[in-house]
Order: C-alpha cells, then structure tokens, then sequence
C-alpha cells in the first residue's frame, strides 16, 4: 500500500507542476496574441490542481490504519474522492457540450491564431503524456481515483485537440469544426466519466472484483495440494484492497498446528501473487462426506455462487 501510495503521489505532484507550467505557458501567449479564449484556458488549468489536491487528500486519508470503527481500513474513501473526479468530468464534458453548442446558435464566428495553434499542440503533447504515466500507475495500484483523474487529463488533452481541428478547419473553411470537435470530445468525457462512476459504485455496493481476478485466486486456491476441496468463495474491493473468504476441506486427520499451516502458505500465496494487497479469511472444514460439494442440499447452489 505504501509503495503504491508513493507512486500515486509522485505522479499527482507531476500533474501539479504541469497545470502550473501550462498556466503560465497560456496566459503568457494568450496576452501577447490578444486571446482571451486562451487566457481563460490558463486560469483553467490552475484550477485543475483542485482535482490533483482531491486525489492527494483521498490517497493520504484511504492509506490510513484500520481501526476499531473502520476494521476494514479507509479505502473507500478513495473511491468517493474517485466519484468526485469522475463527477467533475460529468461537468467538463457537460460545459463543452454547451458552451459549443451556443457558440454554433448564435453564429459565432473565431479567427485562427498561430499563436493559440501552438499553445493547444504544447497543452496535447504534455496532457497526454501525463494522462500515460497516471493510468499506468492506476493500473499498478488498481485505484478508481488515480484512473479518474487520469482521465481528467486527457479531457484536457481533447480540449485542446479541438482548438487544433478548429484551427486547421477554419483555415479550410469550415467555420464550425471547433465546436462540433468540442461536442465530440465533450459526449466522450462523459461517457468515460459515467463508466468511471459505474465502478465506484460497484465498489461501494461490495460488489465482488473482476472475473480476472476471480480466476486468479481460484488458480491460486486450486494450486496447494493439501486443500482438498473448496467453496463458498466470496470477494470484495475496498479501494486498492481485496478482501476474499472461503472455505478449505483438508484431510480430517491433520492437526490444528498443521491446518493452521495450510492458510499460512494460502496467505503467503496471495502475496506473492498479487501486486495489491490482497486480505484472506479461510474457514478450515475436514474433508468428510457431508463437508462435500453434494454433501448437503445447498452445496450444488453455492458451488455455483
């Protein structure tokens, strides 16, 4: 958890340091070529670092140690600060869709800038790459939050891939293509922003992690050779966490030392397994009859669960 945390912090301190580069880079530009457009664009990715500043809070808050009200840790709290980035790119998404549309309403009309040309082809290039860096290190972590506000960068990066269309469209002509560019980008955010909340969601309603996962563990389970037989598997995710429950039938003959032994390795398994952490609870059966898959009435259904 901690090396996970160091990442995202690291690249959400990157993400900081370029919205107050491109700040400067807009404004700058945006005054010497008489771009209010651009200006306004400058102050906005200054109020960018408030997404960076909730991703920070969320990472510094979820990491915390359990206790005895929250035994399971704090990682949903990563989750919520996740749906509140995913939230503010509903916003995003949402004010480019208008803002064009309105500008296509009342007629009006931009006058291209090689200026602002170059000052949106800067916001692609280094948007994107830092929309790269902060997904791989969501992938690494597993974290809904830093996904999202990966994604926050590239709605930036899009943005500014709109003025680049507007830009080359209005020199061929076609006096509307920065904003029908805009509302493209715009319905793209806030579908990605709606699949981002989707998974929040699921994580806040305990809903049991991915198929991949899934199998993983099974793989896992399945691998130990003293284990028998095993059911009633049961997941979770708790922000960059996993929790996993199940029952194990072993030999009846063993002892507690030994069987005891047995969810240690388990344990030390799912370690080595998984790059994030991973929790087990294992309840110990004997493999007798009646502890078997068929051995009672319920057991085909829960095999099935």
């Amino acid at each position: 958890m901690e090396s996970g945390s160091r990442q995202i912090r690291s690249v959400t301190n990157l993400g900081i340091v370029t919205n107050v580069a491109l700040c400067i880079i807009k404004v700058v530009i945006g005054l010497v070529a008489g771009s209010v457009s651009l200006v306004a664009d400058g102050v906005h990715s200054l109020s960018d670092m408030a997404t960076d500043l909730v991703v920070l809070l969320g990472v510094r808050l979820g990491a915390k140690e359990p206790d005895t009200k929250h035994p399971y840790g704090h990682g949903w709290i990563e989750t919520y600060a996740g749906a509140v980035v995913a939230l503010l790119l509903v916003v995003i998404g949402g004010g480019m869709i208008y803002y064009a549309a309105m500008e296509i309403a009342q007629g009006k009309k931009t006058t291209p800038r090689i200026a602002v040309l170059i000052a949106a082809l800067v916001c692609v290039a280094a948007k994107e790459l830092l929309y790269r860096l902060t997904r791989r290190v969501a992938v690494e972590t597993h974290s809904s939050l830093i996904y999202a506000n990966a994604w926050h960068h590239r709605s930036d990066a899009l943005s500014s891939i709109a003025v680049v269309i507007g830009f080359v469209s209005l020199k061929a002509g076609f006096v509307y293509g920065d904003q029908i560019a805009a509302i493209v980008v715009g319905v793209m955010i806030v579908l990605v922003a709606g699949k981002i909340i989707g998974e929040c969601l699921g994580e806040m309603t305990e809903r049991a992690v991915d198929e991949e996962t899934i199998e993983h563990i099974k793989s896992i389970i399945s691998s130990n050779d003293k284990i028998r037989e095993w059911h009633k598997l049961r997941s979770r995710a708790v922000g960059r966490e996993v929790f996993v429950d199940f029952h194990i039938l072993v030999d009846p003959e063993l002892n507690v030392v030994a069987a005891h032994r047995i969810s240690e390795e388990l344990e030390q398994a799912f370690n080595e397994g998984f790059a994030r952490p991973v929790n087990i609870t294992v309840h110990i059966e004997p493999d007798i009859p009646e502890m078997r898959i068929g051995g009672r009435p319920d057991r085909e259904a829960k095999k099935r669960i």
